[in-house]
């Protein structure tokens, strides 16, 4: 264990000496969960090493990037390969059974919604690989969600600046508000389905 925390240690050095690319890198390589890098992203800032919107863009870019690479290995490795190596990207494969039934259930609009759910949003981009969904409408869907996961986790860490580690306890609040705003674009985006295939029919 007191290995793990001292490459976890290096990969922060790592991350505040490239300063925006470090944000961006540590945010595709998924070795440390993404909220946890962008409160350290958001420290960065308080501190002068690196501005908020330079952040924001890079942290954003990091963040669909690290997705997109999750939807190809899908989309061409399949389940198998991630049942056996997606460990190492944190994804269990418990992950994949939550992710695949949201997938099944609700469609290809859940991929913005379930970004902010625990245990579904890291693997959503597994079944969107896997059913070849289109990449464009991919991309679009994620960095839309992406934004202001990235803003939230950067401006939080940006207030708690030394505290950073505190985030968890800091962000809950937060992040349930964002979770029922999204479910509410969800209802809308499924009302206006509705609607539109009820037109169509008559």
């Amino acid at each position: 264990m007191d290995f793990f925390y001292e490459i976890i240690g290096k990969l922060f050095e790592w991350i505040q000496q490239l300063g925006y690319l470090g944000i961006m890198l540590g945010l595709m390589v998924e070795v440390i969960p993404s909220e946890i890098v962008l409160a350290y992203g958001g420290y960065l800032v308080s501190i002068g090493e690196v501005n908020f919107l330079g952040a924001m863009l890079f942290g954003t870019v990091g963040g669909v990037l690290a997705q997109l690479f999750i939807y190809w290995i899908g989309r061409y490795g399949g389940r198998p390969f991630l049942e056996r190596y997606g460990k190492y990207i944190l994804i269990k494969k418990k992950h994949i059974d939550y992710a695949e039934e949201w997938f099944a259930k609700y469609g290809t609009g859940v991929i913005f919604t379930a970004r902010f759910v625990p245990v579904v949003r890291h693997a959503i981009s597994i079944p969107a690989g896997i059913s070849k969904m289109n990449v464009g409408r991919f991309t679009f869907l994620t960095t839309l969600a992406v934004i202001p996961w990235t803003a939230l986790f950067l401006y939080l860490g940006l207030l708690l600046g030394d505290r950073w580690e505190q985030i968890d306890e800091k962000a809950g609040p937060y992040v349930q508000e964002i979770l029922l705003g999204a479910l509410a674009v969800m209802i809308f985006y499924f009302l206006m389905k509705w609607i539109k295939s009820s037109k169509v029919r008559s």
